[in-house]
């Protein structure tokens, strides 16, 4: 018996070459190996069509789920499970799919299950300081920024929790409302550090054995930024960046700053914009290079042991390359209007 079936083009111009050249059906069908039926059809597709290229639709099973069904799929929750998303879908349908099923049309639809960005709950107030304090900052330039030494507090665990929030999302869609998850400040167990570094150099990392209260600080401001400003900026043209955490705003750290602004200015700084801090990313760096450890720390005395070596050795162009990216951290803030941004 004879191939059956669709053929390639290749074989259906071999198909109209032997009818036009006067053999008859059964005589192409031997001569080919193809079936009479499928010699007769290829044959009468060219004559009513002139084309010898296949005019039949894909072979393969049909897709279950068509493009309204694809539509209902994801809808509003992002956070759905697979499990979720293919039972209601299969709700009120008359042909239900598997898991399987939803997982293949997701990825052909150009979804994949990603981990959402976590990012800061900025109130509409907020949005507005970021924006009015991007276009102040707008025209410096890294030659600016190089004048600014950055600080910050982060507190590193013993243990962490392996559970994740998991989203459906396309690949541009990183920074959509609906694919981020918002984080706020929290406390934890573990080992807390206060750090400050600028363009030039690292500065000191300062473990902090308790909560840090606004005389604790008033310590670290004293006995740490301000030897490290004089020493930095010795025209006293130097920037000190702090967030708006409340012992940063205490009245005795608010006067001391008072007492020496002819030493150094305090860059006034927008609420909620850990992504404008360059320090934020010195922080992953040394919590990569903790978990990344052969022998993980057992106990705070080891964990702190070993935040203060991997800070000493972070390299000059790491820190460095941070700070020149300060102006397009700016202009993400103007792009999104003082919204989150990538960073």
């Amino acid at each position: 018996m004879g191939k059956k079936g669709d053929l390639s083009n290749f074989e259906r111009g071999m198909v109209v070459g032997a009818r036009r050249a006067g053999l008859s059906i059964s005589q192409s069908a031997q001569l080919l190996g193809f079936s009479r039926t499928t010699i007769s059809r290829v044959y009468k597709e060219w004559c009513a069509k002139g084309k010898t290229s296949s005019m039949r639709q894909s072979c393969g099973r049909k897709c279950l789920v068509d493009a309204r069904g694809q539509r209902r799929m994801i809808q509003a929750d992002r956070r759905a499970t697979l499990t979720e998303i293919t039972t209601r879908y299969n709700r009120g349908m008359q042909q239900s799919i598997c898991e399987a099923t939803t997982r293949t049309t997701l990825r052909r639809m150009g979804y994949n299950s990603r981990r959402p960005h976590r990012v800061p709950l900025i109130s509409t107030t907020n949005k507005k300081k970021r924006l009015q304090f991007a276009r102040a900052q707008q025209n410096w330039t890294v030659e600016d920024w190089k004048n600014v030494a950055w600080s910050d507090e982060s507190r590193f665990l013993l243990r962490h929790s392996n559970g994740r929030v998991r989203i459906w999302r396309k690949q541009n869609e990183n920074m959509d409302p609906s694919c981020l998850v918002t984080t706020v400040q929290a406390a934890g167990g573990g080992v807390m550090v206060w750090g400050m570094f600028s363009w030039h150099t690292l500065g000191p990392l300062v473990p902090i054995g308790h909560r840090l209260n606004a005389t604790a600080y008033l310590s670290i401001v004293s006995d740490h930024v301000h030897p490290f400003m004089t020493t930095m900026y010795p025209s006293s043209d130097g920037y000190f960046q702090q967030d708006n955490a409340p012992c940063h705003k205490a009245r005795i750290i608010s006067n001391w700053f008072l007492e020496h602004d002819n030493e150094l200015t305090v860059l006034k700084w927008p609420p909620q914009s850990p992504d404008l801090n360059p320090i934020e990313h010195l922080w992953d760096v040394v919590e990569r290079e903790l978990r990344a450890l052969d022998v993980h720390p057992t106990n705070l005395h080891q964990l702190q042991d070993a935040i203060l070596l991997i800070w000493a050795n972070i390299s000059k162009e790491c820190f460095q390359h941070l700070v020149e990216s300060m102006p397009r951290r700016i202009m993400a803030v103007l792009k999104v209007k003082g919204g989150q941004t990538l960073y």
